[in-house]
């Protein structure tokens, strides 16, 4: 037997200096020390031998084992920084290679539109407000006095979360969170992105972009948001611009309107886009229903107050002359790139 892990020993060793990798490696280790290794089973065997050979086979067979485990991690680490070198060497870099040309992005045309409605309303002294696009039916819905039987509650219009958990259909909820934080006067205004289950179509998408913005104070009239209006629109396109005010229903204002501008993309003359009228429908308007004013701590006998909406989208469209809502999402770096 001691001859036998004599042979074993060299053959080992043998293989252990040989390995040309760690995985070579790791099969020379399970051969001779793994589960079922020849080192392994003889050391299993030793109580099968006679009395008096036990003590030296075992100690020879232990010492076999010490040798091998040495020389096996000797040899790892050796074939581990051999890798490694190999590794760093392929991915040596050539400083003489000539450089690489990275492209520079762009600004988006919505987010310049964005950038420019935020400075306009800053300039007349509104604070820009944010809030979450993951909303709950209560100031989605319940706060901005939405009847229950209302279109819009309806699930197959709005993406839902859960029951109670839905993609925000409207800015307006981030309104009503900033209006329960604040005591009048106050004038606010967001931007940001909204979801609707709408089929997608030049002029309208499932994923769109709103801005909103409020007055409370004591003594606002609808002259006031009138006035506001007008002043934002040709601080936009110019002070050729006209606003054509509409009455209208929402939920959350009364008395309401939706107003519309006169359209860039053909002058007021009438395309696919404006629907061949000459006018290009923003969005919503009204005074702030007192329902909603109680909802959010105020007492609409002391206040009132006006609030509207706009599809900043549309208005990139106008801005820059887009004649399809869809290249505004496509990320094509073509139609990017001319902005």
């Amino acid at each position: 037997m001691i001859d036998r892990l004599k042979s074993l020993e060299d053959q080992a060793l043998g293989e252990v200096e040989s390995a040309a990798s760690v995985a070579e490696l790791e099969a020379a280790r399970v051969k001779y020390l793994g589960l079922r290794g020849e080192v392994t089973l003889v050391l299993r065997g030793i109580g099968d031998l006679p009395q008096e050979q036990r003590p030296q086979v075992g100690k020879a067979a232990n010492a076999l084992r010490q040798r091998l485990q040495e020389s096996i991690e000797a040899a790892r680490v050796r074939l581990q920084e051999a890798e490694s070198e190999r590794a760093l060497a392929a991915e040596t870099l050539d400083v003489t290679a000539p450089g690489r040309w990275h492209r520079l992005g762009h600004r988006h045309p919505l987010t310049q539109v964005h950038d420019e409605i935020a400075a306009i309303f800053v300039g007349m002294g509104f604070e820009i407000v944010e809030g979450p696009e993951i909303e709950t039916y209560r100031y989605n819905f319940e706060v901005l006095n939405y009847p229950p039987d209302h279109p819009a509650m309806d699930e197959q219009d709005s993406f839902y979360v859960d029951d109670d958990l839905l993609l925000r259909t409207q800015t307006s909820a981030v309104q009503v969170r900033a209006m329960e934080k604040r005591k009048p006067p106050f004038s606010l205004c967001t931007i940001g992105r909204t979801f609707r289950r709408e089929a997608l179509s030049a002029r309208a998408s499932f994923v769109f972009h709103q801005c909103e913005a409020l007055v409370v104070d004591k003594g606002i009239t609808f002259a006031d948001l009138k006035g506001t209006l007008t002043l934002f629109a040709r601080e936009l396109f110019g002070p050729q611009t006209q606003v054509l005010f509409r009455p209208d229903f929402f939920p959350f204002t009364e008395p309401s309107a939706d107003y519309s501008l006169t359209c860039m993309l053909c002058g007021g003359v009438g395309c696919p886009v404006c629907k061949r009228t000459g006018w290009l429908e923003i969005g919503g308007c009204g005074m702030i229903h007192p329902n909603v004013l109680r909802a959010a701590g105020h007492d609409p006998e002391k206040v009132s107050g006006w609030a509207f909406g706009l599809g900043t989208d549309r208005l990139a469209m106008m801005r820059f002359g887009i004649d399809d809502i869809r290249l505004l999402v496509d990320n094509d770096m073509r139609f990017l790139e001319q902005f």
